[in-house]
């Protein structure tokens, strides 16, 4: 598949795919060659289709695995091949909507607490201060941090798009601090080869014993504290457009997410409920709606053990 490879990889770089996206497809074609033990341009279409249900039925593998798997395949046979299959009718996965988790401002502060080495906890700061990508971290230069503009600037972001991004006067100063003892050149973090940037995984191995350290039963990524900036920019009531452009979505609708997690925006919501409050207290006396029974038992022994209430849950307390 060595030649077949080749063409895939070229394709890709003559379409400004980022490393990470080629490394990614060649792996999953990879994968169709393996289990069929046989070149990909071999194959037929029920082949292919019959690796995909191997994929989603046998090895169960994630949503994001499979629908990788389904873009690698699509431009394998649509671009390098050149095959007149009806290649758009491979199926994508639905994958559920689930709510992305969220750090609150005490975890946030337990976490950085419990990085000891100040390059490592200067980039998480850095993280949950501007709602970058982990990869656009890493790939910061000294030269990104604009002070008297007061912004940072992201270079080849997520589909190779450049963005500003505000910088907090807090970071700034923290960000200045880190710099006097260490003094940085070519990577605002650099990793421990020469001319080499921290990496993801460094990055994220960080985060997950800091999260341990601090007792935390999240489980805490580079993501985490992206999802986290976010969901705070929408409780201090930033627009969603603004935040678009700051986190370098393309589609609105995926900023839109976080407004479903954020408490305060919730918390601020008045239910239809609310309206009946002069009303309440008696609709929710005891005896409201039925008569009285003089035998009741729960009127004759109201301090019976038998019949006492459990708690209740709910605290005043309750965060």
């Amino acid at each position: 598949m060595s030649s077949l490879r080749q063409r895939l990889i070229q394709d890709l770089q003559l379409r400004n795919r980022s490393t990470g996206t080629i490394r990614t497809y060649v792996s999953h074609v990879l994968g169709l060659a393996r289990f069929y033990r046989q070149s990909p341009e071999q194959l037929d279409q029920e082949q292919v289709r019959g690796y995909l249900l191997h994929l989603m039925h046998e090895r169960r593998v994630s949503f994001s695995h499979y629908n990788a798997t389904v873009c690698a395949l699509r431009f394998l046979y649509r671009v390098t091949l050149g095959k007149d299959w009806p290649i758009e009718r491979l199926p994508y996965a639905k994958r559920p909507k689930q709510l992305p988790s969220v750090l609150s401002h005490q975890e946030v502060v337990q976490v950085l607490r419990c990085v000891p080495q100040l390059k490592q906890r200067v980039i998480l700061l850095t993280l949950y201060a501007t709602g970058l990508r982990v990869s656009e971290a890493i790939r910061l230069r000294p030269e990104d941090i604009h002070s008297q503009r007061m912004v940072i600037h992201v270079r080849s972001g997520k589909g190779a798009k450049d963005r500003l991004v505000p910088l907090s006067p807090l970071l700034l100063e923290a960000l200045r601090q880190y710099w006097r003892i260490t003094r940085p050149r070519d990577w605002l973090f650099p990793g421990d080869q020469p001319l080499a940037h921290l990496t993801r995984v460094t990055v994220a191995r960080t985060c997950r014993l800091a999260a341990l350290a601090a007792g935390l039963s999240k489980r805490v990524t580079p993501h985490l504290l992206r999802h986290s900036f976010a969901t705070r920019l929408v409780e201090l009531g930033t627009d969603l457009h603004t935040i678009q452009q700051i986190l370098g979505h393309s589609r609105i609708g995926t900023t839109a997410l976080y407004t479903h997690v954020s408490a305060t925006r919730l918390r601020s919501t008045a239910s239809p409920l609310d309206a009946l409050a002069a009303e309440l207290p008696g609709l929710l006396h005891p005896t409201a709606g039925r008569s009285k029974s003089p035998t009741s038992s729960a009127d004759t022994a109201p301090n019976s053990s038998a019949n006492a209430a459990p708690a209740c849950p709910w605290t005043s307390n309750e965060s």
